[in-house]
């Protein structure tokens, strides 16, 4: 029964939010939203347990399909970085504001960097590239990053101080562009370094929220150091070049974990989980 404990526990965080965004809002949507991603959740655990390989691509075309299709092209939402700094700064919590609350900014410190290995509609594209592992060493530009942060910041900020008119629409039209944009740079960067994760380390801003978090992560893969055979097959096919055999919050890369479970499927001797 212990392999059912985390998929419930991610359904019950997520209903929770989920009741307590309806109460509190007074708002249908946030009940069948964050219940909607709950369930697909749960969905794609309960496939993985049953050992079924495409169980977290399903998660991801699930969630990432609804929120970019649905919440974006459809509802007009901005759910890139510059839609949390647009509702910021105009006091609202609502759409964007929460989305970057519970998945972003506070989720992280229960499930890490989740939301990258299974709802991230860019990443959702990235993963079907084919250089699934990285071919060389990790390259020394994480600090672009921070540029793309600052700038999405800036953007927002220019057009509340130049007193723009009709900025709501503008965010419409900058989470297309943006949107593409993320898409051209994640391909090219997924070709030129030989690696589909390339735009998630090197580049995507969303990062700057979810690292720090991702290292106080309450559901962390784990090493059992006494069936560990040291034979690094964990470290060969992780996306994301952590060390999987360090147990301790301080193991490389451990911020950038995206819970993919890829080291855990290649473990000969079931060490990981």
């Amino acid at each position: 029964m212990k392999k059912y404990c985390l998929p419930v526990l991610m359904l019950v965080t997520f209903e929770t939010i989920a009741v307590t965004l309806w109460l509190a809002k007074d708002n249908l949507f946030y009940l069948l939203n964050f219940s909607y991603i709950g369930i697909s959740i749960f969905i794609g655990q309960m496939l993985f347990i049953c050992r079924y390989k495409h169980a977290r691509r399903i998660v991801q075309l699930l969630i990432g399909l609804y929120m970019l299709i649905y919440l974006g092209l459809i509802n007009n939402e901005n759910m890139q970085i510059e839609g949390f700094w647009y509702y910021l700064f105009t006091g609202v919590f609502e759409a964007a504001t929460i989305h970057y609350a519970v998945a972003k900014i506070f989720g992280p410190l229960i499930f890490g960097r989740g939301w990258c290995g299974y709802a991230c509609w860019t990443a959702m594209v990235l993963d079907f590239l084919p250089y699934k592992v990285p071919s060389g060493p990790r390259k020394k530009i994480g600090w672009i990053r921070y540029t793309t942060f600052v700038a999405a910041f800036f953007f927002v900020s220019a057009l509340f101080l130049a007193k723009v008119g009709n900025i709501e629409r503008i965010m419409f039209f900058a989470f297309i562009i943006g949107n593409a944009l993320y898409y051209a740079v994640g391909i090219g960067m997924a070709f030129a370094f030989k690696d589909n994760r390339a735009f998630c380390k090197y580049v995507c801003p969303i990062t700057v929220f979810m690292k720090p978090m991702s290292y106080y992560s309450l559901v962390r893969i784990k090493c059992d150091t006494d069936k560990c055979i040291s034979c690094g097959k964990c470290k060969k096919v992780c996306p994301m070049d952590v060390e999987m055999t360090d147990n301790s919050r301080k193991r490389a890369n451990g911020t950038e974990c995206i819970l993919c479970t890829e080291c855990v499927k290649v473990c000969p001797v079931n060490a990981l989980k």
